[in-house]
């Protein structure tokens, strides 16, 4: 699974072609987003995930999906203003893609065939969901907006955290640091 991932053609927000492997040798934190949804504050914490990590080698990789709650309604470029305007999002962001169910895009029918499971409190999260009369996805699907997956710099996937997992989540920061020391 290593080099696979990265050579999966993805298009940045902008409609160029690009790929994880643009990122080789680097730690990638993956992480499917909404900007209408309760967790989109996370936005917030990704950025400064992204400065504070960026010169050591992390980046942080921002997949909008309209795929809970119809959370990421907007286009492209209607993504990629919210995220400049209301956060100051500096991280890559790619084009809005589909990240469960038949129809997901291959880069998350990877990520998730590599890491079934994710960390951090999802069966809370699924009860919540549940609360709210709707229907949680079951593992390995990914759960909501903002699961984060962490690839390492050969491109293999070494963690998911669930999506309440912040971005200054202890247990997320050791993964991320460990990964980078590596």
């Amino acid at each position: 699974m290593t080099t696979d991932i990265q050579h999966i053609p993805l298009k940045t927000i902008n409609g160029a072609d690009a790929s994880l492997g643009d990122y080789a040798g680097k730690v990638v934190l993956a992480v499917n987003v909404a900007s209408k949804c309760g967790l989109t504050p996370q936005y917030e914490g990704l950025e400064k995930l992204y400065s504070d990590y960026k010169d050591k080698g992390l980046v942080v990789a921002g997949f909008p999906a309209n795929d809970f709650g119809a959370q990421e309604p907007g286009s492209n470029d209607e993504i990629a203003t919210f995220c400049t305007t209301n956060f100051g999002v500096d991280f890559p962001m790619f084009e809005k893609i589909v990240v469960t169910g038949p129809d997901k895009h291959p880069l998350y029918a990877a990520l998730t065939g590599a890491m079934p499971s994710a960390q951090g409190d999802g069966d809370a999260f699924r009860e919540q969901l549940k609360g709210y009369g709707m229907t949680p996805t079951q593992e390995p699907e990914v759960l909501w907006n903002f699961e984060k997956f962490l690839i390492a710099k050969d491109g293999s996937v070494a963690a998911r955290f669930a999506p309440a997992t912040t971005p200054d989540d202890p247990a997320l920061m050791a993964a991320i640091e460990a990964e980078l020391a590596k």
